[in-house]
């Protein structure tokens, strides 16, 4: 095969190929571009703002990134991770000792059952039984509110995620398409700077012998 051709063949592959990594870092961009202005948008809707330093409880105040983020909108996916884990979180804790809307559906329901009993049977202890039942489903419905919107702000961080992993896989092709881009350049004035009638060697040719059996000597 003649070199020219070679070169060109190499040069015109990668062209192609750059062509391809570009539409793919233009998708992958168009993709980050809607995950960061989707999840802003949305969790801009909720209106929620961080507490401002000097209203940080002692345990608040231990969190570098609610100290970082105090006093600014909710807006952005890491913002959502922090608010979600760092306060809902902590403050979570702090509702039913530890406990989650799940672990409080046991005890609801005895309470439920006995204050039934109670009622039917008129027991005195009644009223106590009752003011469990409504600490229980207060704490329960808490718990259920608080666990919901940290498991939707947790999505949005998630779904964020996605948006910046996207963004650095077009970075990627970007550089990738512009390096092969280059690299073709350089083959097509190769092509040109080239004979057409040089072949391409792919081994060194073995050297001749003359008729006396001698190889010539090169100097």
């Amino acid at each position: 095969m003649k070199r020219r051709t070679l070169d060109v063949l190499f040069s015109v592959g990668g062209i192609a190929l750059a062509g391809l990594l570009l539409v793919l870092g233009l998708v992958m961009t168009s993709n980050a571009n809607f995950a960061k202005s989707y999840v802003k948008a949305q969790l801009g809707q909720q209106n929620i703002t961080f507490k401002t330093a000097d209203t940080l409880t002692a345990e608040e105040a231990k969190s570098a990134c609610l100290v970082q983020f105090a006093g600014q909108p909710l807006t952005t996916g890491k913002q959502a991770e922090c608010y979600a884990n760092d306060f809902i979180g902590l403050h979570v804790k702090s509702v039913a000792n530890g406990q989650t809307y799940a672990d409080l559906g046991t005890p609801q329901s005895a309470l439920t059952a006995k204050v039934k009993a109670a009622t039917a049977a008129n027991d005195p202890a009644l009223p106590d039984l009752q003011k469990q039942l409504t600490a229980v489903t207060a704490q329960r419905e808490t718990l259920f509110k608080d666990e919901t919107l940290r498991g939707l702000l947790l999505t949005s961080f998630g779904f964020s995620v996605f948006g910046v992993k996207g963004g650095q896989v077009a970075t990627v092709a970007y550089i990738v398409a512009a390096l092969l881009a280059l690299l073709s350049l350089a083959g097509f004035v190769h092509a040109l700077k080239t004979s057409k009638n040089e072949a391409f060697a792919a081994v060194p040719q073995p050297a001749k012998v003359t008729a006396d059996g001698m190889r010539p000597v090169t100097v």
